[in-house]
C-alpha cells in the first residue's frame, strides 16, 4: 500500500539534501576563486590530520569536505528510506540508485582534483557532475512532493515540453561551460564587455576563445529562456507561469552579474553569486519541467472543425 508518510518523509530529507548541495557547488566556488584548491595538499585527510591548522585558506578546502561528507550523510538517508518503503522504492529507487553513483563519482573527482593538482579537465568534471547530482536531488524532490497531490490546473499545449527540456538542458551545458572558463584561467581573457579587446567578433582561438564561446552561449541561452518565459504563459497551471517568469527574470540577472564580473576583475563573492544563480535556474527549470510534463497534453481542434 502506498504510504504517503513515506513520500513526505522522501521530500523533506531529499529537499534538505538539494539545498545542501546547492550550498555545496556555490562553497566550490569560493575554494576556487580564493586558491584554495590546493590548502589541504592530501586527501582525504587535509595536511594529515582530521583538524587542519586553522588558517583561512585551509579552513575554505576543510570546510568543503565537511560540507560534502554532509550531503553524503543525507544522501544516504535518503536513500535509506527510498528502500525501505516498497511503494517509494519503486517510484525513485532509479533516482536513488542514480544519485549514489553520482556521489560516488563526485567523491573520487574530488580526490583527483588534489591528486592531478588542480587539472582543470578533473575540476570542470567535478562541477559537472556535481550539478547532475543536484539536478537528480531535485528531481527527487519534486516528485515526492507531488506524490498524491491534485494535478496542475488546465493542459500542456503540444510542443512545449520539448521546449522545457531543451532549456534546462542548455542551462546545465553553460554553467559547465562557465567551469571550464574559470579552470582554464579564462575569465579576464576579454576584460572588456561587449567586445573582446576591443573586438566584436574575435578568432575563437585559446582561452579567448573559451570565453567568447561562454559569452555566446548566455546570450542563446537567454533567447531561449525569455521564450520559455514568453511561452509558459499559455499554460493554465499557476506554477508553471510563475517559474516560467522566474526563469525569464534569473537569466537577465544572470547577464547582469557575468558582465559585473568582467567588468570588476571577477571579485570572488561575484564569481561565487554567478554559479549560485545559474544552479537556481538550473533547479527553476528543472522544476517547470517536471511540473509540465505532469499535464494532460491539449487537444487541439483540427482545421476547419467545429468546436461543440
Amino acid at each position: 500500500m502506498p504510504s504517503p508518510r513515506a513520500h513526505r518523509m522522501v521530500a523533506r530529507t531529499a529537499t534538505l539534501t538539494a539545498i545542501l548541495m546547492f550550498l555545496l557547488i556555490v562553497v566550490g566556488s569560493i575554494v576556487r576563486t580564493t586558491g584554495s584548491g590546493l590548502s589541504c595538499p592530501d586527501w582525504p585527510l587535509c595536511h594529515g590530520q582530521l583538524i587542519p591548522p586553522m588558517q583561512f585558506n585551509i579552513l575554505m578546502e576543510w570546510g568543503h569536505r565537511l560540507l560534502a561528507l554532509l550531503v553524503g550523510l543525507l544522501l544516504a538517508a535518503t536513500v535509506a528510506l527510498v528502500v525501505a518503503n516498497r511503494d517509494a522504492r519503486a517510484r525513485y529507487g532509479g533516482l536513488a540508485a542514480l544519485s549514489v553513483a553520482l556521489y560516488f563519482s563526485q567523491a573520487l573527482l574530488g580526490a583527483l582534483t588534489v591528486w592531478k593538482l588542480l587539472d582543470p579537465s578533473v575540476v570542470s568534471g567535478h562541477l559537472a557532475v556535481g550539478l547532475l547530482l543536484f539536478a537528480t536531488f531535485v528531481t527527487l524532490a519534486t516528485l515526492a512532493h507531488g506524490e498524491g497531490r491534485e494535478p496542475g490546473e488546465g493542459a500542456r499545449p503540444a510542443g512545449l515540453l520539448p521546449l522545457f527540456a531543451l532549456a534546462t538542458l542548455l542551462v546545465w551545458f553553460q554553467a559547465v561551460l562557465g567551469g571550464m572558463v574559470s579552470t582554464n584561467h579564462a575569465s579576464l581573457a576579454c576584460p572588456d564587455w561587449p567586445t573582446c579587446n576591443g573586438e566584436w567578433f574575435p578568432r575563437l582561438e585559446g582561452l579567448v576563445g573559451l570565453q567568447v564561446l561562454h559569452r555566446y552561449g548566455a546570450y542563446a541561452l537567454t533567447i531561449v529562456l525569455l521564450t520559455v518565459a514568453v511561452s509558459a504563459e499559455r499554460v493554465g497551471d499557476l506554477q508553471v507561469r510563475w517559474l516560467g517568469r522566474l526563469a525569464g527574470r534569473l537569466v537577465l540577472l544572470q547577464i547582469a552579474i557575468g558582465v559585473g564580473n568582467v567588468l570588476l576583475g571577477v571579485p570572488v563573492w561575484v564569481s561565487a553569486l554567478h554559479l549560485g544563480n545559474a544552479a537556481a535556474i538550473l533547479a527553476v527549470m528543472l522544476v517547470a519541467t517536471l511540473r509540465l510534463a505532469a499535464l494532460p497534453v491539449a487537444h487541439q481542434t483540427p482545421a476547419g472543425a467545429v468546436a461543440r
